[in-house]
């Protein structure tokens, strides 16, 4: 009987330790402007209250005679390489075509540990932050982009703004791929 006993007690213990702490995406983004909101063990960031969904589809708009198309894909539990913490995020894609239609950069082909990952919400939730890297290699051609939040008539603004990296070759007329600090205004298609 001793022996049945501690086997469950094992069982249990392992089921306990094995069990999922989720922290919801607010709960999280409030902790990355006030440290002391912060609660250290969890291992999944869920979207509980599906503030990503109003996010994915496909938006498109123009600047300065290009014209972008993103697509946005929520993902549940999603596993990076780089963290042992599952994620609710957006993955990313965009097709940019200049005004003949030529397809200047497209990424859409990328797998999603290859595409362009969600980061977290802005503390206020108005403003998704997403890891953007071009195809410029070399020079600065990576950043994040900042997603407003989409309003009721389905339009959204999208800013980039570059990462201070190392440059390891002449970039004297060098343009990262999406302009940097310029608003790109979508609609959801």
């Amino acid at each position: 009987m001793k022996k049945v006993l501690l086997i469950m007690i094992i069982a249990l213990s392992h089921l306990y330790h094995a069990q999922t702490q989720i922290a919801s995406i607010e709960f999280v983004a409030k902790c990355v402007v006030d440290k002391s909101y912060c609660l250290e063990d969890y291992n999944y960031v869920k979207d509980v209250n599906h503030l990503l969904d109003k996010y994915t589809g496909t938006w498109k708009g123009t600047l300065n005679g290009k014209n972008y198309e993103f697509s946005f894909v929520k993902k549940e539990k999603f596993e990076s390489e780089y963290s042992n913490i599952k994620w609710d995020m957006l993955i990313g894609r965009v097709r940019i075509t200049n005004q003949s239609g030529v397809v200047e950069y497209d990424d859409f082909n990328k797998s999603d540990n290859d595409a362009n990952w969600g980061t977290n919400f802005q503390g206020d939730l108005k403003t998704y932050l997403m890891t953007f890297s071009g195809n410029k290699v070399g020079c600065n051609d990576t950043g994040y982009l900042y997603l407003s939040e989409p309003s009721p008539s389905n339009k959204m603004k999208i800013d980039f703004y570059q990462i201070a990296d190392i440059v390891s070759k002449d970039c004297s007329n060098f343009q990262t791929t999406i302009p940097v600090n310029k608003i790109i205004y979508l609609t959801k298609q």
